[in-house]
């Protein structure tokens, strides 16, 4: 491969990596029935003293402001101090970027690709396309963070934190006054983070599994090639 064809080669595998791992990411912020299917399992209401539909209300409310950025900071019934606000505040730049992302990245693999076919680029390294080292570096990386987790979530959580909250301490919630805390519970964070790094490999699998399917529809003298 060329320069040119190189650089657009390495932009194609970072894209489709951006997509399933912001992609990912979505799925438990934006599937409300993952939360909610765990309310009973990890008995919230008797933990929390609420009722199920007021543990909706009040997820639907944090959520509603850290995705959509409705109305003011709320949490239902649940009451709440300026700290807890300001931490989800801060989670919901984090929420609206990761939605940025994962649309900007589907986004701009379209022209891409609609450009590797204009001008019939074959885009190769080791008989491999963008698809096959996107999915190879991505599942190798989050399969090693998957197993460190696995081996202390506890410090693993507290470090995610101090990585994307630098310098505070907001996250660290009194159960008194910021009582959402009670319905967010560690394990619902640590199956949110087990489906996260699921789907992570599932996108990575297919993406290496279709490269695979393709390299294999070359003929056998090995001079037909197919586009990234």
């Amino acid at each position: 491969m060329k320069g040119k064809e190189k650089a657009l080669f390495s932009s194609i595998c970072v894209l489709w990596m951006i997509f399933v791992l912001a992609g990912s990411i979505a799925l438990p912020i934006l599937f409300r029935p993952f939360y909610y299917l765990q309310i009973e399992p990890l008995h919230l209401s008797e933990g929390s003293g609420y009722t199920v539909p007021e543990i909706k209300e009040a997820y639907d409310d944090m959520m509603d402001f850290c995705v959509f950025g409705k109305g003011e900071f709320k949490t239902g019934v649940l009451p709440y101090s300026e700290e807890g606000k300001a931490h989800f505040e801060d989670c919901a730049v984090l929420f609206r970027l990761d939605l940025v992302l994962f649309a900007l990245s589907a986004v701009l693999l379209v022209p891409a690709y609609i450009y590797v076919k204009k001008k019939k680029l074959h885009l190769k390294a080791y008989n491999h396309g963008p698809r096959y080292f996107a999915g190879y570096f991505l599942g190798f990386l989050f399969l090693m963070i998957g197993l460190l987790c696995a081996l202390d979530f506890d410090a693993a959580f507290v470090m995610f934190h101090r990585i994307f909250f630098p310098g505070k301490t907001n996250w660290i919630f009194d159960w008194n006054k910021d009582q959402i805390i009670r319905v967010l519970p560690e394990q619902f964070f640590m199956n949110a983070g087990i489906c996260i790094a699921l789907m992570i490999l599932l996108g990575c699998a297919a993406l290496i599994l279709y490269d695979i399917r393709r390299t294999k529809k070359q003929t056998p003298s090995g001079n037909r090639t197919f586009p990234a």
